[in-house]
């Protein structure tokens, strides 16, 4: 085929083989407007497709004189349920020098690699393709199914609907919360996002500033129980929920690890962000997003795959691309780039010259801290880093130790090596790629803070978080304190 020539392009077909398949591939070329020649070497077929107006030959497609009758032909489509007689057809063709774009039916892995080493251009396995779009028809189906269920318990909301994020929310965790709110007030439910602890992070806070995301802290809206129904949306990050108050809707893309009770529950896996699941429910229902709704979710994506690097699905990528044309990318920009704080330059610094590297493994002190926030942002920054797969930072502020941690690493859940080293002595929260640690700086030293001892805590602390943080990792701390 000459360079530059594309099948949409092309007006001239072959079609060699002509049951079923390959009828069904005239038919739909010819109402295209498309020139198709059929070969087949069943007279009765032929003259019962010439009966209908269709261009056919009789031919034995496994004749090498068949190179000569396509000739002329952009694409050559050899279709018939004979694989061998397929496999002799695309060698003529190829030893006689044919250009022509050429698609084979195969009928097994082993004859798809054949018909591929012969110069076969595309090669299909009808068995595949029906099996394909089974599996896309039963999605489908699955998906209009849940939207009804979940269209159900959002109209008996008659209270409204309480959308809860994990603790500390992230930008998919807030960015699903705000599309399951867009969708309840398809369904003319009023729907109000709480979350606990704190947006951190400067990136979090320009994503809900710019978007105009209104976000209400547990301790300052009405009780959950009074609400209608109650939402969880990506809120397995902060571990298995403690509600007092049963759960209507549950969807995460992770597994809880006791199963959640609740009229709709969707948890999905396979696909890396909860955004991606409301990216679907969103298409089901026929909602166009607005432009916030769309820029949060695609930002969801973005962050959760760390820019489609990380753990990466097609369903991602799928719904990324039907969000683009809706989101609003100078503001994306402008959450993705936000300006860094001296505090947060600071740390950086600070954990840059501190910081110890056994392995792909880093650990920092950062010292004493006035915005702890600055910990997780650092520790993003020193992922960066050459060879270094996993991060954590800590420092002191106010007689407490706030310690962050990020990880690459597919083979380490970071929020579990938190949990396994500090738990019972501090608070621990988060998931495979990222997790915090708060604990009280008397268990580690006993002594209280004042300026005449800051030093002998800082020693303490850094040497006593050091140890447990790389013998959970699996590693064992060294002497050498920056790692070069």
């Amino acid at each position: 085929m000459s360079a530059g020539v594309t099948i949409s392009s092309m007006s001239s077909y072959a079609i060699l083989g002509c049951g079923s398949v390959g009828y069904a591939v005239a038919e739909d070329l010819v109402e295209d407007g498309k020139d198709v020649l059929i070969l087949d070497k069943d007279e009765s077929r032929v003259e019962s497709l010439r009966d209908q107006d269709l261009n056919a030959q009789q031919t034995d497609i496994a004749d090498p004189d068949v190179v000569d009758a396509v000739a002329d032909r952009d694409v050559v489509l050899i279709l018939a349920s004979d694989v061998e007689a397929n496999k002799a057809a695309v060698s003529a063709i190829r030893e006689r020098g044919g250009d022509q774009f050429v698609v084979v039916r195969a009928s097994d892995p082993v004859s798809e690699d054949e018909l591929s080493e012969l110069g076969a251009d595309v090669v299909i396995n009808p068995s595949e393709v029906i099996a394909d779009s089974a599996l896309r028809s039963l999605e489908s189906g699955e998906l209009e199914y849940k939207a009804r269920q979940l269209a159900e318990v959002l109209e008996s909301a008659d209270e409204g609907l309480a959308v809860l994020t994990h603790d500390n929310p992230d930008p998919d965790s807030i960015a699903s919360a705000v599309a399951l709110q867009a969708i309840a007030r398809e369904h003319g439910i009023d729907a109000v996002i709480n979350y606990d602890g704190e947006i951190g992070q400067q990136e979090n806070r320009a994503f809900v500033n710019l978007l105009g995301i209104e976000l209400v802290p547990l301790s300052e809206g009405k009780p959950l129980s009074e609400y209608g129904a109650v939402a969880l949306v990506d809120h397995m990050k902060s571990g298995d929920p403690e509600l007092d108050v049963d759960v209507d809707i549950f969807i995460d893309h992770y597994e809880p690890e006791e199963a959640i009770e609740a009229a709709f529950t969707d948890v999905r896996p396979n696909v890396s962000s909860t955004s991606t699941i409301l990216t679907k429910y969103l298409q089901e229902f026929d909602i166009s997003p607005s432009e916030a709704v769309a820029t949060a979710l695609l930002y969801g994506i973005r962050s959760e795959t760390l820019d489609f690097k990380r753990e990466t699905t097609p369903a991602d990528l799928t719904a990324a691309a039907y969000l683009y044309p809706f989101a609003n990318h100078d503001t994306l920009e402008q959450v993705e780039s936000p300006s860094m704080s001296p505090e947060t330059l600071d740390v950086l610094a600070e954990a840059i010259q501190n910081r110890e590297v056994q392995g792909s493994h880093l650990v920092s002190n950062a010292g004493f801290i006035r915005d702890r926030d600055a910990l997780g942002q650092a520790a993003q920054h020193l992922l960066k880093l050459e060879g270094i797969t996993t991060t954590a930072v800590f420092g002191i502020a106010d007689d407490r130790i706030y310690l962050s941690a990020r990880s690459k690493d597919i083979r380490m859940n970071i929020g579990k090596i938190l949990e396994d080293a500090f738990a019972g002595i501090g608070e621990t929260g988060g998931h495979s790629t990222q997790g915090d640690v708060e604990i009280p700086l008397g268990i580690f030293t006993g002594i209280e803070t004042s300026d005449d001892n800051r030093d002998t805590l800082l020693q303490l602390t850094e040497e006593a978080v050091r140890r447990k943080l790389f013998e959970a990792m699996g590693v064992e701390s060294a002497e050498s304190g920056n790692g070069s």
